[in-house]
């Protein structure tokens, strides 16, 4: 059997790609595969940027297998979610920074593992996002009525996922949805290129990785713990090659050349 996510690193960037056509709709065996997946680029020191896209360009993910959702028992679909929460829940919390290469539609729970992601790019003119669960009489249960709130705010939220909207790239990008608006003539190139902007040696990836983390656990927590949160993180790239490099860099007045150490 061919996998359901396909893993290769290229120039420091560990592409993860969805691999079920035609939509890439996704089941729990795709998600053990992430799960796997995110793990590898975690603990490889080669690698400093997540990026995950779909298979093809018509579709970045177009949720979960309907389905297999109508023939499983309400035990199963339970379970399901709890670990697509889960495994959602390991990338975000891998301090490298995650990218979503949205090449098509993305829809359901697909849009729902792009907002996973820390950075989300589309295709100019590209496919339709929204999250149109209701349209099933469920809400979007791994993790949208949570993650697109924080977005966007709760009443633009509501809206959109009460409509079952689906709105275009453009659209997405001016309610801050999605984050940069590529080319789409080779959105994979661009994709890549977008995310080599975050690679040593130009840019201090750990640092990136560390200032995600402060961001996204500080602002689930009181202000007084998150700034104590970021002077531990700082102390800890305070340590690191990279710090080095930075403050030696900028005193003798050359561009820096990090290593992501």
């Amino acid at each position: 059997m061919s996998p359901l996510v396909n893993y290769e690193t290229r120039d420091g960037i560990a592409v993860l790609e969805l691999h079920n056509p035609p939509a890439n709709a996704y089941s729990y065996d795709m998600f053990r595969e992430l799960d796997e997946a995110i793990l590898r680029a975690r603990m490889d020191d080669g690698v400093h940027v997540i990026l995950v896209r779909g298979a093809g360009d018509k579709f970045f993910c177009a949720g979960a297998d309907i389905e297999m959702l109508e023939r499983s028992s309400a035990s199963y679909k339970y379970y399901f979610c709890l670990h697509a929460n889960e495994t959602l829940l390991r990338l975000e919390h891998t301090p490298k920074l995650v990218i979503a290469a949205i090449n098509g539609h993305c829809v359901g729970g697909g849009l729902e593992v792009a907002m996973a992601a820390d950075l989300r790019v589309a295709a100019a003119g590209g496919g339709k996002l929204g999250l149109p669960e209701i349209g099933l009489g469920v809400l979007p249960g791994t993790g949208g009525t949570q993650r697109l709130s924080r977005l966007v705010g709760s009443a633009k939220a509501i809206e959109l996922m009460t409509t079952g909207e689906r709105i275009g790239v453009e659209a997405a990008a001016s309610l801050g949805l999605v984050t940069e608006v590529l080319s789409g003539d080779d959105f994979t190139e661009s994709a890549l290129s977008y995310a080599r902007g975050f690679c040593p040696p130009g840019r201090a990836a750990k640092a990136a990785g560390y200032i995600k983390r402060a961001v996204k656990t500080g602002s689930e927590i009181p202000l007084e713990s998150g700034l104590a949160l970021e002077r531990e993180l700082q102390q800890q790239l305070f340590r690191s090659d990279d710090a080095a490099e930075g403050l030696a860099a900028f005193s003798a007045k050359r561009p820096p050349s990090f290593s992501g150490s």
